[in-house]
C-alpha cells in the first residue's frame, strides 16, 4: 500500500502534449493555429453581431445559427488557452481541477452544438413540410424553451461525468495525448477502477450523439420525401437550397 501511495496521487498534475517530434518548431506552428483561432473568433463574432443588430434576421433559422456560432466560440476559447500556451511558452502542466473545468466547457459546448444542429434540422423540417404552421410552432417562447433544454441536458450529463473523476487516483507522471483535457484521454491514465466513468461516458454518448444523429437523419428523410412530391424541378431546387447550409454544418460537425 505504501508503494502504491508513492506511485499514485489524488491531486495529480497532467502534462499536455503539443506536436510530438516538432517541439523546436512550435513557435512557427503557432502561426497557422493563431490564424485559425482568429478566423473562428472573428467569423463567429461577426455572425452574432449581424444577427443581433439586423432586425430582419430575427427569425428562428437565424436564432439557431447564432446559437451555433456562440457554441463554436465557446469551443474555440476552451481549447485556445492551453494550445497556444504549449506552442508559445511550452506550458504543459495542468492540475486536475483546471483540467475538469476545461472538460466541462469543451464537452459541454460540444453537446450544445449537437443539440443546436437537431433544432436546425427541426426548423428546416417545419419550414418545408408544414410551412403554414411555421410561425405558430417556432415562436419566441418555444425557441427559449429549446435553448434551455439544450443547456439543462448538457449540465445534467456533464456534471456527474466530471464529478466521477475526483475520487480517482492517478500516477505521478500523467502525459495526455492532446493539447487540452479530453475525458477519455484522462480516464485512461487512472490507476483506480474507471468502470463507472466509462459507463457514464457511454450513457452521455447515447443520450447526445446516439439520439441527435438519428433525429437529424429522420428529419431529412421526411424533408426529401416531401420535396420529391413537388412536381416542379425549380421548386425542388429552391427547397433543397435552403437546406444546404445546415447539411454542411452537420457534415463538418460529425464527419471529422
Amino acid at each position: 500500500m505504501q508503494i502504491l501511495s508513492n506511485l499514485t496521487s489524488k491531486f495529480p498534475t497532467f502534462l499536455l502534449t503539443g506536436i510530438p517530434g516538432l517541439e523546436s518548431f512550435h513557435a512557427w506552428i503557432s502561426i497557422p493555429f493563431c490564424c485559425l483561432y482568429a478566423i473562428a473568433l472573428s467569423g463567429n463574432s461577426m455572425i452574432l453581431f449581424v444577427i443581433i443588430t439586423q432586425q430582419s434576421l430575427h427569425e428562428p433559422m437565424y436564432y439557431f445559427l447564432s446559437m451555433l456560432s456562440a457554441a463554436d466560440l465557446g469551443l474555440t476559447v476552451s481549447t485556445m488557452s492551453t494550445t497556444l500556451g504549449i506552442l508559445w511558452f511550452d506550458a504543459k502542466e495542468i492540475n486536475l481541477d483546471t483540467c475538469i473545468t476545461q472538460m466541462f466547457f469543451l464537452h459541454g459546448f460540444t453537446f450544445i452544438e449537437s443539440g443546436v444542429l437537431v433544432a436546425m434540422a427541426f426548423d428546416r423540417y417545419v419550414a418545408i413540410c408544414d410551412p403554414l404552421r411555421y410561425t405558430t410552432i417556432l415562436t419566441n417562447s418555444r425557441m427559449i424553451q429549446m435553448g434551455l433544454v439544450m443547456i439543462i441536458r448538457t449540465v445534467v450529463l456533464i456534471v456527474p461525468l466530471l464529478l466521477l473523476l475526483k475520487p480517482l487516483y492517478f500516477g505521478r507522471e500523467n502525459v495526455l495525448s492532446h493539447s487540452y483535457c479530453y475525458h477519455p484521454d484522462v480516464i485512461k491514465l487512472a490507476c483506480s477502477d474507471t468502470r463507472a466513468n466509462s459507463i457514464c461516458g457511454l450513457i452521455d454518448l447515447i443520450l447526445t450523439t446516439g439520439i441527435d444523429t438519428p433525429c437529424i437523419v429522420l428529419s431529412y428523410i421526411l424533408i426529401i420525401h416531401s420535396v420529391l412530391s413537388i412536381a416542379s424541378p425549380e421548386e425542388r431546387h429552391k427547397v433543397f437550397s435552403t437546406c444546404v447550409s445546415h447539411i454542411g454544418a452537420v457534415t463538418i460537425f460529425y464527419i471529422p
